[in-house]
């Protein structure tokens, strides 16, 4: 049975990821997990050795006690069918989620964003950022306000530079056919790469995805987040899938001189797969 692993930090945004990962979950018959990792709150004296401002005891029976509460609420959006699992840790975020995907080996990883605009969400250093660059389990990105319905629609981001390897390519079919979605392919290729190059990889991406039987496309914007934002919107996808490490498309969201109009009206969740699995 999949799993899929859902960090909460308590937030209205954290909060709005798990009732997607709640529908998300009852869709494909996955469990979910719970995971609020917690760091002790310490006070710095004259020497700058940390003092701890609570017994840890305590302050794990606090954070039991609020995810116990979460749970609760989780319950009230899920049927009695879902299994919901809880975790509570001390430590740093991404170590912890690490250590859980190897013991649980899940399907995915689903997290909310911070902010109004897409790059302001999901800025460098933060919590979500860090396990999109960190980890090798597919993290799904809700942005805030969006509820769940049924993926029949998914996009795959590429520059169609280099070619897509077997791990990513495994993973978008393995979501593909979760769903039984329709998969489109755009090419974002914001500095229109050599033609020869091009075409290659478009031959060596149909051949890598022709059981699928994508549609193709191509934005031709100098403005590669606002051309990809309008493709989504104009096509209803309900998912759009982007691999990190291999194509510099999800740095140049994070680029602060790109925050203009960068809001994804249509509250399109992304899902970030990467090379190594």
């Amino acid at each position: 049975m999949k799993t899929i692993i859902v960090p909460t930090d308590y937030s209205p945004v954290a909060i709005n990821a798990m009732e997607y990962a709640l529908g998300l979950a009852q869709s494909i018959g996955a469990t979910i997990t719970l995971l609020h990792v917690y760091q002790a709150p310490v006070l710095y004296n004259n020497s700058d050795i940390p003092l701890p401002l609570l017994d840890l005891d305590e302050l794990a029976k606090i954070n039991r006690e609020k995810m116990d509460q979460l749970l609760d609420q989780a319950k009230k959006h899920a049927p009695t069918t879902l299994v919901i699992n809880t975790e509570t840790r001390l430590g740093n975020l991404t170590d912890e989620l690490n250590d859980i995907c190897k013991a649980l080996q899940p399907f995915a990883i689903v997290m909310g964003t911070k902010g109004a605009g897409f790059v302001e969400r999901l800025l460098i250093g933060s919590s979500t950022l860090s396990a999109i660059r960190h980890l090798t389990t597919p993290v799904l990105v809700v942005p805030p306000g969006a509820k769940y319905m049924p993926i029949q629609q998914i996009g795959f981001a590429t520059d169609l530079k280099k070619a897509v390897e077997a791990g990513p390519a495994k993973a978008i079919e393995d979501w593909v056919k979760t769903f039984d979605a329709n998969l489109r392919i755009i090419n974002v290729d914001e500095h229109h790469a050599n033609v020869r190059d091009t075409a290659e990889q478009a031959v060596a991406m149909y051949h890598l995805f022709r059981d699928l039987n994508p549609t193709y496309h191509y934005i031709d914007n100098p403005e590669v987040e606002t051309g990809l934002s309008a493709f989504a919107e104009s096509n209803e996808l309900h998912l759009l899938i982007v691999i990190p490490q291999k194509h510099r498309f999800l740095d140049l969201l994070f680029q602060k001189s790109h925050t203009r109009d960068l809001i994804f009206h249509s509250q399109i969740p992304i899902l970030c797969i990467h090379e190594k699995r």
